[in-house]
């Protein structure tokens, strides 16, 4: 769902702009407090996720969870004849992290992949940070909150609200195209092919979380914070980063290349022609390097690369520590 330059005006573009860097302002005023996970039974403090971010490897935990996003976002899988659909991530951010970090988990991924990989717009970003980081994210976690005591029920949970956030996100985007979309079209047309297309989205984002929250939550001993230098957070960390890898470096050359479901819709509807080209389409990594390098592995890990250095590079803005070296 990442919207291209000039879907929206300019008036709505600042808007949604001016929205996002206030949620961004909000969610590092809010990562900044320690937290303990949302799952601990003693605990009832409603702004932590699993992965327990007061600690040393709270930097360490952030990062794979910023790769994760971004390697599972590389992989479109087929939801309708022509049509695909890729994870956003909110809904599972928010389990692992709490809905702060995980607002700025997924801004970042999004962050690199409008710089970096010309992948949604550069004045759009403030349009897909608020739909896909913070509409996405807090949605899941509306979900999340009813927080259940058992591993399948965390990995249920997780998996219902990653199944809710894709259909309001499209539902958000569907009202702001109807306030600033560059191209008339009929209104009840937009919101059927948008909602119809993620609502089968929804599914698969609905089953990839619930099964990756599930590994987690299965490493967590009585379902409490992972602590990412302890004997029990360390697999679980290693086991993000290593889904991390085989996402973007293995699986995303079997990825659908159909179109996902904004641009199905975008092509359906009569407004896919509105989309201006990005100012870095001649980049090296444009595309994920389609046009100049013959890998999507490659170019995939590069991604991960990126992810975890600026994820890292935020740890210190967070007051999160990176874990202490032998």
């Amino acid at each position: 769902m990442h919207v291209p330059d000039h879907y929206l005006n300019d008036p709505t573009s600042v808007v949604t702009g001016v929205l996002a860097l206030g949620a961004l302002t909000a969610a590092v005023r809010q990562a900044r407090r320690p937290t303990w996970a949302w799952a601990n039974p003693g605990d009832e403090t409603p702004s932590g996720g699993l992965m327990s971010l007061r600690d040393r490897g709270g930097a360490l935990a952030f990062a794979a969870t910023t790769a994760l996003v971004f390697g599972l976002q590389m992989l479109n899988y087929p939801v309708a004849a022509g049509t695909s659909g890729h994870l956003l991530g909110g809904a599972l951010a928010a389990s692992l992290l709490g809905p702060a970090r995980g607002i700025l988990a997924v801004s970042t991924v999004l962050v690199v992949q409008a710089v970096a990989f010309a992948d949604g717009g550069l004045t759009a970003l403030g349009t897909n940070i608020l739909l896909m980081a913070v509409v996405a994210t807090l949605t899941g976690w509306a979900v999340e909150r009813a927080r259940p005591r058992s591993a399948v029920g965390i990995a249920g949970v997780a998996g219902l609200g990653g199944l809710v956030s894709v259909p309001v996100t499209a539902a958000v985007f569907v009202l702001l195209y109807g306030i600033g979309g560059t191209v008339p079209v009929p209104f009840g047309e937009l919101a059927s092919s948008m909602l119809g297309l993620h609502a089968l989205i929804g599914l698969g984002e609905g089953v990839i979380t619930a099964l990756v929250v599930g590994v987690v939550a299965a490493w967590s001993p009585g379902f409490a914070a992972i602590d990412a230098r302890s004997a029990a957070g360390r697999p679980a960390v290693f086991a993000l980063g290593g889904l991390a890898v085989v996402a973007a470096g293995l699986l995303s050359p079997l990825a659908s290349s159909a179109p996902d479901g904004l641009e199905a819709a975008a092509e359906t509807v009569g407004f896919s022609d509105a989309a201006r080209a990005h100012a870095f389409d001649t980049s090296l990594l444009a595309d994920y390097g389609s046009a100049t390098i013959p890998s999507v592995g490659l170019v995939g890990l590069v991604g991960l690369v990126a992810c975890v250095a600026v994820a890292l590079a935020a740890a210190p803005l967070l007051r999160l520590r990176r874990p202490a070296t032998a």
